[in-house]
């Protein structure tokens, strides 16, 4: 994805609305995240599912990539200072998920135009590329960082380490599962509101199937 395909995507919206936009999205998220909307994994305590993603989700399709990594990265920064977590580097681990559930999406979404397939196989598709790309990305990050001393990681030796991958990685598809399909309906609730092109079109024929 070439940055100049994106902006030529984008054409007929200004500056200062995908700037609204951005601030509005990592505002939601942010919402979202500090009011503590989470539930425990029942298998694995120390992580957390939350709602957070989906207005980020929503920002992707609206504004583009770009827009929708700044706003999380804003969402990112604010939680490193103020409520990081167990982990204070918990927040850039977040970072790095999202990112490659964005793309994972991306990808879904020019396959599925490209197609010319439903709306729902797209969520099918984009649900099934953000789980196998996010869980096997974090399974590296986390084996790779989570031996290291705190803030980077929870100084957990290699055998501890192997030991938590595989809820990390069930914690990360299950995640996937459920803020893809959140955000596409996200995007089917606003998309009327909106009065110029979407960065990601769906059309409004394969959003009601």
């Amino acid at each position: 994805m070439s940055q100049a395909g994106e902006v030529q995507e984008i054409r007929g919206r200004s500056r200062s609305q995908t700037i609204t936009g951005v601030a509005l999205f990592a505002a939601l998220a942010l919402v979202l995240n500090l009011s503590h909307i989470q539930v425990p994994a029942p298998y694995a305590p120390f992580l957390i599912y939350e709602f957070w993603e989906v207005p980020i989700i929503v920002c992707l399709f609206i504004f583009g990539f770009y827009a929708s990594l700044a706003a999380s990265t804003i969402n990112t920064i604010v939680l490193l200072l103020v409520n990081p977590g167990s982990l204070a580097s918990g927040p850039i681990y977040n970072l790095i998920a999202v990112t490659v559930t964005l793309l994972a999406i991306i990808l879904g979404h020019r396959f599925s135009s490209g197609a010319k397939l439903k709306i729902s196989l797209e969520i099918l598709v984009s649900t099934v590329l953000a789980i196998i790309l996010r869980t096997a990305v974090m399974i590296f990050v986390n084996y790779s960082l989570l031996p290291f001393p705190p803030p980077l990681g929870f100084d957990l030796g290699h055998s501890a380490d192997l030991v938590a991958l595989p809820a990390i990685a069930f914690f990360n598809a299950t995640l996937a599962l459920y803020t893809v399909p959140l955000g596409f309906a996200g995007l089917r609730a606003v998309s009327k509101r909106l009065h110029f092109r979407l960065a990601y079109p769906v059309s409004s024929t394969r959003l009601k199937n």
